[in-house]
């Protein structure tokens, strides 16, 4: 097995799910969700086989939680475009916060201002009635 806790953006396996949550802000789902709609950016790290296997939230785009300086570098032409600034607003989300709590984290260390991970990841989110496309799998 390879070892990724020292990793950027590697899940916190070795984090109790309230020392991830406290690495950055955590919202609720509903929270998040109303972030979202005020313009907030919602990035899914979850892998390509945990969306197959739970399901996708419609207009989040995926991120690589291994690929954080690449994605979020306001200079580099891999950024993810709707990140114009430090104060741009993130959403994190993830199958828990021991996966959106390391990049929510990483993203505030770079300066990023308005960054936010969601209370009970993606089963949160689907818990809560918001929208959700069904799994693949």
């Amino acid at each position: 097995m390879t070892d990724t806790t020292s990793r950027p953006g590697a899940p916190a396996e070795h984090l109790s799910l309230e020392e991830a949550a406290a690495l950055a802000p955590v919202v609720s789902a509903v929270q998040a969700a109303e972030l979202v709609a005020e313009g907030a950016f919602l990035v899914d790290v979850r892998s390509e086989a945990g969306r197959s296997r739970t399901g996708a939230i419609p207009g989040a785009t995926v991120g690589d939680r291994y690929a954080i300086d690449e994605e979020f570098d306001l200079t580099a032409a891999t950024r993810h475009a709707p990140v114009v600034s430090l104060d741009t607003p993130i959403v994190v989300v993830c199958g828990s916060v021991r996966g959106s709590g390391p990049v929510a984290a990483e993203l505030r260390a770079k300066g990023f201002t308005h960054v936010v991970h969601v209370d009970g990841g993606f089963p949160a989110w689907k818990d809560a009635g918001l929208p959700a496309e069904a799994p693949v799998g």
